[in-house]
């Protein structure tokens, strides 16, 4: 937290009303209307915690971004979305979003939206152990060559429909288009489903995985984007919104640190879901416990680096804290949040009462904020 409080609340307030990134969000008039409509507007959190900086900074910091800005980002995916499904010859696609916008924990005003372009019907890969399973017809093709095949026409189908957006074709998983009339950047993930056995026994969405083109490495993965959606919107819940809050903070910290954090989104959200769920749905009531219990969570973790590595994303695919990057990460985001948390403490301790990290928590768990 190098910089001061008053840098990292403006920073704060451009990057979720989007000005950060004003070329993009002038490409399309409607976004650009509802940007000067409130760019002047105060948002609650910033007319609260009266002389107390970092505690609205870090207030500001849990919010979910203003559902006018979530929406364009959505109407601009579907946009891209509408194109391709009527420009990419050969295959017949099903589209869904996967990532931090449809999860609702999105810090940007203007994000960028990942597009999952899903073969439908024509081309699909199952568990052999499911319950289903007799009922398929094995293919002779490839996920590999009918995912290389996708992105090429997809590649070429942007291009057509769009002529004065960019588009970027050096990722190895996702097709970047960008500017031209578009709102927003879209990222766009030439797929296509995996019946997994869960899946097969349920029927549903959260069960089924995808399975996406690596170009790079000339392979394919699975993930289960729809498993991790629901597994922490449902934890969500339980917290009282605290668990999307305690995310949005971290990824707001990362964003306003001089320290280099190396910590993708989907673990950042993977490593809070490992919170205490008691200690955040305090903050329904008293907001600051939320930031109370992710100072505690991330400093045990980086203290505890045999508990660390034990974690799992929640759809169990992977260990979060799969890389020595990851671990050093998390100790740059723990010192981040502890030099928030001994900020805000600060300014609520008239009389010197927190001798220990403990009691520190337990005056942010009882601070009423105005």
């Amino acid at each position: 937290m190098a910089r001061n409080i008053e840098e990292k609340i403006s920073s704060l307030q451009t990057r979720r009303k989007g000005a950060d990134r004003y070329a993009v969000l002038a490409a399309d008039g409607v976004a650009l209307e509802s940007y000067q409509r409130k760019r002047y507007i105060p948002e609650a959190w910033e007319q609260r915690a009266g002389n107390k900086p970092y505690t609205r900074y870090a207030l500001g910091a849990m919010q979910e971004v203003d559902p006018d800005y979530t929406r364009i980002s959505m109407e601009t995916a579907q946009r891209v979305a509408n194109q391709l499904g009527k420009r990419v010859g050969g295959f017949n696609l099903e589209f869904r979003l996967q990532g931090s916008v449809p999860l609702n924990v999105h810090i940007r005003g203007v994000s960028d939206v990942d597009v999952l372009t899903l073969i439908d019907q024509q081309f699909f890969s199952y568990d052999p152990n499911g319950i289903k399973s007799s009922t398929y017809y094995p293919s002779s093709d490839t996920s590999l060559d009918q995912l290389t095949q996708l992105r090429r026409e997809e590649e070429s189908a942007l291009k057509s429909a769009f002529p004065m957006a960019t588009v970027d074709t050096s990722g190895s998983k996702a097709i970047k288009i960008s500017g031209g009339s578009l709102a927003r950047s879209v990222d766009v993930v030439p797929s296509h489903w995996y019946d997994h056995a869960d899946y097969q026994a349920s029927g549903a969405l959260h069960d089924r995985g995808v399975i996406i083109l690596d170009r790079k490495a000339n392979k394919t993965v699975t993930n289960y984007p729809f498993k991790h959606i629901k597994l922490v919107s449902d934890r969500d819940v339980f917290t009282a919104g605290g668990l999307k809050k305690a995310i949005r903070l971290c990824k707001n910290a990362k964003a306003d640190s001089d320290r280099d954090i190396a910590l993708p989104s989907f673990d950042i959200a993977a490593t809070m879901f490992h919170a205490d769920q008691a200690a955040l749905r305090m903050g329904a009531a008293y907001e600051l416990a939320i930031l109370a219990e992710t100072q505690r969570h991330l400093d045990y973790l980086y203290s505890h680096p045999d508990e660390a590595a034990r974690l799992y994303v929640p759809d169990g695919t992977r260990r979060i804290f799969d890389t020595d990057a990851k671990i050093s990460a998390l100790l740059r985001l723990s010192c981040e949040m502890d030099e928030l948390f001994k900020a805000v403490v600060a300014e609520h301790d008239l009389f010197g009462l927190a001798s220990s990290n403990e009691r520190a928590r337990q005056i942010l768990n009882e601070a009423r904020v105005q």
